[in-house]
């Protein structure tokens, strides 16, 4: 008889996706955390897993988290299932969302169906693959063989850049495997590199006088115009460069064939009145940073830009997540295309996402060959933004996709 071909139960998963979109776990400030692990916890139990609920200590929230936008404890969820395999394969997705505001023409927290799509909140970014996981694993667990034994991170506050999920659970020892599967991504491609991220802002300092007078203060705002000069010389510079990771097919369409650096002026703030002279100015923005290229080095290029500047101010650098470069040729990465194909019907190409990914963090800490692959479409899925959508084509492939990566 032919081999049975295990399907997810579709019904079990939108009742699975409808609850996990219900819980208003936005970032900031970081809601619903314990609710949602909460909620988890026991269907990983019932499926066999060793279950850990993981709390940050508050003095470690404190110490590593500066946004103060932030409020409340953290909770993140590690489930380990031993099958007695050769390999333990990491599965990690974030539980957190961005806000949902603006007019939806749906409830954003209460799952809709309508035209093959679903929408609400984390569908994409990336409730939706963890519905599809634990409708996968069910699968699997009752009918089928695990060729992993299983270690599966659900972890907070990725939206905000936080420390306080994956990467804390990196530094704690908890990201132990031979291979990762990252989650958080699209399906468009399987993403195998990522840009790193340095935010910064520089500080123009002058004096402030009666603008009848202003001769006799010093402009912050105007003595600001030559560092922004500068940076504007120095981002072309910067975004001439490319890095040999592909582009994502929606940028390719876009003409743009491969990962590149950025840097960013997006916000400007100084001055408290018309008639008074601003006696300081701030600057800020980011440094997106390409797999060829250092942390330390694009911000030691940002310091020598504005160097010789006859100018007083302070600068400072805030560093993220690093870049990300995956070896294209590694097996696991054919693996998990291979994968792709059987169950979602389609053969991906590699890229790398222009954005930066916690995901980073964990593979430059551990060195684990890392894929990251999810279920929204870059062009279609409106992620982070009104009416974010997945196909329901493409939450049953994802399923089916897993299935055919753990199925021995």
């Amino acid at each position: 008889m032919p081999e049975e071909i295990l399907q997810p139960d579709k019904e079990y998963l939108m009742d699975l996706l409808k609850k996990i979109i219900s819980f208003k776990t936005v970032a900031p400030p970081g809601s619903n955390y314990q609710e949602i692990v909460d909620w988890l916890v026991p269907i990983f139990r019932e499926m066999g897993f060793a279950t850990q609920k993981l709390t940050m200590p508050r003095e470690v929230f404190a110490a590593k988290c500066t946004d103060s936008r932030l409020v409340g404890d953290r909770f993140n969820m590690r489930a380990d299932l031993s099958v007695g395999a050769e390999k333990t394969l990491v599965i990690y997705a974030h539980l957190d969302v961005v806000p949902a505001e603006g007019n939806w023409d749906t409830d954003p927290f209460q799952l809709t169906q309508k035209g093959g799509r679903v929408y609400g909140r984390g569908v994409s970014d990336c409730k939706g693959s963890i519905a599809s996981l634990i409708a996968a694993l069910k699968a699997l667990l009752e009918r089928g063989k695990l060729k992993y034994n299983l270690s599966v991170l659900l972890t907070t506050d990725e939206e905000v850049g936080g420390y306080s999920g994956l990467c804390y659970l990196t530094d704690l020892g908890h990201v132990k495997g031979d291979l990762m599967l990252c989650m958080d991504g699209f399906c468009d491609d399987v993403v195998i590199g990522s840009n790193g991220i340095i935010t910064w802002d520089v500080v123009v300092h002058g004096r402030s006088a009666h603008s009848g007078s202003s001769f006799l203060g010093i402009n912050a705002v105007e003595r600001s115009i030559p560092v922004m000069e500068a940076l504007m010389d120095l981002k072309k510079v910067v975004q001439a460069r490319r890095s040999a990771v592909p582009a994502s097919t929606a940028l390719e369409a876009m003409g743009k064939k491969s990962l590149m650096p950025m840097l960013n002026i997006t916000m400007i703030n100084g001055g408290i009145k018309e008639n008074i002279v601003p006696d300081r100015c701030t600057l800020r923005g980011d440094r997106r940073v390409i797999p060829e290229e250092s942390m330390d080095e694009a911000m030691a290029e940002i310091e020598m830009t504005l160097k010789p500047l006859d100018v007083d101010y302070d600068l400072k650098f805030y560093p993220g997540y690093p870049p990300m470069s995956v070896n294209p040729e590694h097996k696991w990465v054919a693996e998990v295309r291979e994968a792709v194909q059987r169950g979602m019907g389609f053969y991906p190409r590699l890229s790398g996402a222009q954005g930066s990914l916690d995901q980073a963090y964990a593979t430059e800490k551990t060195g684990i060959p890392t894929c990251v692959f999810g279920v929204g479409r870059q062009l279609e899925s409106n992620i982070h933004g009104l009416n974010e959508n997945v196909r329901v084509s493409d939450l049953n492939g994802f399923a089916r996709f897993l299935i055919e990566l753990l199925q021995a």
